[in-house]
């Protein structure tokens, strides 16, 4: 494998949504040769920039400048990116694949892009990005993870590599996700029921005796606001969570409930339902409590 530096390199961003516009500025701020980006909701598909970083008119575009792809997309784009991709990509460019998918979606979209002579690198991005940036945990999978491993760690990456078979870095993602995404549609759901109800200060002493560990006011707060920013993002993490599960033979009945919860409140979200910044997860509660109102049983 060629030995890649920044000074050196090219990289391109597809997708350029919270995670790619987070990796595009720090990339370049490290001092990238060039960092160019492509998104499908680039308007009209032409070329510019945006807050420094070249945008493309076209994935095309992208793939012909660049040495080392990131795909940062929705999971349920995951393969179909990977596939385009493939169609075009220069041999020898390696495609880092940052995308919460199964490990059988992974190994899908390694297979596309090593039939194209391209370098596939699963990565497994193992918590939120914005409090980390570019050194946000992240574990490698496949066959060329142990030679890139310290590449991105040169980089400024958290890279670690996690395992030379495909779907194993993916796998722990997936599982981790059924707790952290499932706990955040639990609160969601658990904390507006009990503002609804009245028994809210009830509830979260309750919890705070079970599991005095950890302030339920204050991640409550978190969750509410993670969900209502990002819960399409992560309702699509979850139908794939619940693939990982229904591969492994046990189905996939919490993940799946998880992302149904993620969506709904991501389409309160698009309805407007809520406001600017909260202050606690009470407010968003009250907003959810009013948009249902017509539904609720308790008034």
């Amino acid at each position: 494998m060629p030995a890649y530096s920044l000074p050196s390199t090219s990289v391109g961003l597809i997708g350029y949504g919270e995670v790619g516009k987070i990796f595009a500025a720090a990339l370049q701020a490290k001092g990238a040769k060039v960092v160019v980006a492509w998104d499908r909701l680039f308007s009209n598909g032409q070329p510019g920039s945006e807050a420094g970083i070249q945008r493309c008119a076209s994935l095309a575009d992208l793939l012909t400048q660049c040495d080392v792809v990131f795909s940062a997309v929705t999971a349920s784009q995951t393969l179909a990116v990977a596939k385009e991709a493939a169609a075009q990509i220069k041999p020898g460019t390696v495609f880092i694949d940052l995308n919460s998918a199964s490990p059988n979606t992974k190994r899908d979209c390694a297979a596309a892009i090593e039939a194209a002579g391209g370098r596939y690198l699963e990565a497994a991005v193992m918590t939120s990005v914005p409090p980390y940036g570019l050194r946000v945990p992240m574990l490698l999978g496949g066959p060329h993870a142990e030679a890139m491993a310290p590449v991105l760690r040169d980089w400024g990456l958290d890279a670690k590599a996690a395992s030379a078979e495909l779907g194993t870095a993916s796998a722990i993602k997936m599982c981790r996700s059924v707790v952290i995404k499932g706990l955040e549609a639990i609160a969601v759901e658990s904390f507006t029921a009990a503002r609804a109800y009245g028994v809210e200060d009830a509830v979260l002493a309750s919890l705070k005796e079970t599991m005095p560990g950890i302030d339920w006011e204050r991640q409550g707060s978190y969750f509410f606001e993670r969900v209502i920013q990002h819960g399409q993002r992560r309702s699509e993490e979850m139908v794939e969570s619940a693939a990982t599960m229904a591969d492994a033979g046990i189905g996939g009945s919490m993940a799946a409930a998880a992302s149904q919860r993620q969506a709904w409140t991501a389409a309160l979200a698009r309805q407007g339902v809520f406001g600017p910044a909260a202050d606690g997860w009470r407010v968003r509660a009250d907003e959810i409590l009013a948009a249902v109102a017509p539904s609720n049983p308790t008034k």
